[in-house]
């Protein structure tokens, strides 16, 4: 089989005849949706829908759902995440499938990716003897927590089948619908949440020479790390560190005995990364014991960041063109600070991580992810299983050794 044999235009009104499907499935996400590693009832909707396509559908941890396509022909492996995930938020959106649970929403498009990569799963299961090779479906948990990419990869889901590419969208709520945004090299940033803990002798508040005032001593270092940014790193590098919360006290009048602070460290780079964070650790000691405190400092590694591979990028652009039109294709130019455990998928095997526009021109407001207001087109999800379809396919069939 070519990959002309069931792309373009065929792979776009297959999706359009189950765009009704992938609605339905979006709603029924959306309106209940559930934290990380809380994803019961969403996992079990995929896993059913999966093994009703005639795939395998394996639990490979708690809520984490490995959907397996056998090609008729031997060849390769390739895989695509989606997320199952919700957010601990309050929905606002005013849509009449709004979220039934109260305090949670997705409200990154997680129910999105879902209800279109089991359109694609569907997709590519109508051409499963046509395939050379293997497609992976990575249904993934906790995205947005502590991650849930990383345990699956620990329970076998890069094997058995190997996989030997991976490919991931998401929403981009800024994006016109059907456009999509992708760039080589480096597109979002390794992340280390820390913690700090200040302790001191606690006094009076009208006496505060007979203690260690760990606010005092707090405070001059948030004002001292963000010299780590304007003095010890490169403009041109990007680097973030954000102290997002600080507490400490119990009453107007006492100066605790102890403080605590936490935040964020976002970086480019594997060294850049292990730099910061040394210099992080040595300053806010330094500042403390300057202080007359004691700090103890925990810094997490957390999410490794994403870096696309300049190979799969360029798949990814020529299936994007072939099937929505080189206008659609835009080529990105500045990575994110943001972050995406996607990337600990990507560091197994090349991958390609991208954008999918999904705004809809008709709202006066293009609600950004991660607030109540947050809203897709659901315009965009037949473009979406299409899309994933087309990738793979052309993955499978050779595509990616194309100059």
């Amino acid at each position: 089989m070519s990959s002309e044999g069931i792309a373009n235009e065929n792979w776009r009104q297959e999706a359009e005849a189950l765009s009704g499907k992938m609605r339905d499935l979006y709603r029924i996400i959306h309106q209940n949706p559930e934290l990380g590693r809380q994803e019961q009832e969403t996992s079990v909707l995929v896993e059913r829908r999966l093994l009703a396509l005639g795939l395998e559908a394996d639990r490979v941890t708690e809520t984490g759902i490995v959907g397996l396509l056998r090609g008729g022909r031997p060849g390769k492996t390739v895989a695509i995440r989606a997320e199952l995930d919700a957010l601990p938020i309050r929905e606002e959106s005013g849509l009449p499938w709004a979220s039934r649970n109260e305090g949670v929403m997705h409200a990154c498009g997680h129910d999105f990716h879902t209800a279109a990569l089991l359109g694609t799963a569907q997709l590519l299961a109508a051409h499963r003897e046509e395939l050379p090779g293997n497609v992976k479906f990575f249904f993934q948990p906790d995205e947005e927590g502590d991650g849930g990419a990383q345990p699956m990869i620990q329970a076998g889901c890069m094997e058995h089948p190997h996989v030997d590419a991976v490919f991931g969208l998401h929403c981009d709520s800024q994006l016109p619908a059907g456009e999509i945004s992708v760039m080589e090299g480096r597109i979002c940033a390794a992340s280390n949440p820390f913690q700090i803990i200040l302790r001191g002798r606690g006094a009076h508040g009208a006496k505060p020479h007979e203690g260690d005032d760990v606010i005092v001593a707090g405070a001059q270092i948030v004002t001292a790390i963000q010299t780590l940014v304007s003095r010890r790193t490169a403009p041109t590098d990007p680097v973030v560190i954000s102290v997002c919360t600080f507490h400490s006290g119990v009453a107007g009048n006492v100066l605790d005995t102890e403080a605590q602070l936490t935040g964020i460290i976002r970086t480019l780079g594997d060294a850049q990364r292990r730099e910061i964070t040394a210099l992080f650790r040595e300053m806010v000691e330094t500042v403390a014991r300057a202080m007359g405190c004691q700090a103890e400092v925990v810094i997490e590694e957390s999410y490794p960041g994403v870096r696309n591979d300049p190979a799969m990028t360029r798949l990814v652009r020529r299936s994007a063109a072939r099937l929505l039109g080189p206008e659609k294709v835009h080529v990105g130019t500045e990575p994110s600070m943001g972050t995406d455990d996607f990337g600990y998928f990507s560091h197994q095997a090349p991958g390609c991580y991208f954008q999918l526009g999904t705004a809809d021109p008709a709202w006066p407001e293009r609600w950004r992810s991660h607030t109540p207001q947050f809203r897709v087109s659901e315009e965009a999800l037949p473009i979406a299983a299409a899309l994933h379809a087309q990738i793979a396919v052309d993955y499978l069939t050779g595509e990616a050794d194309a100059q």
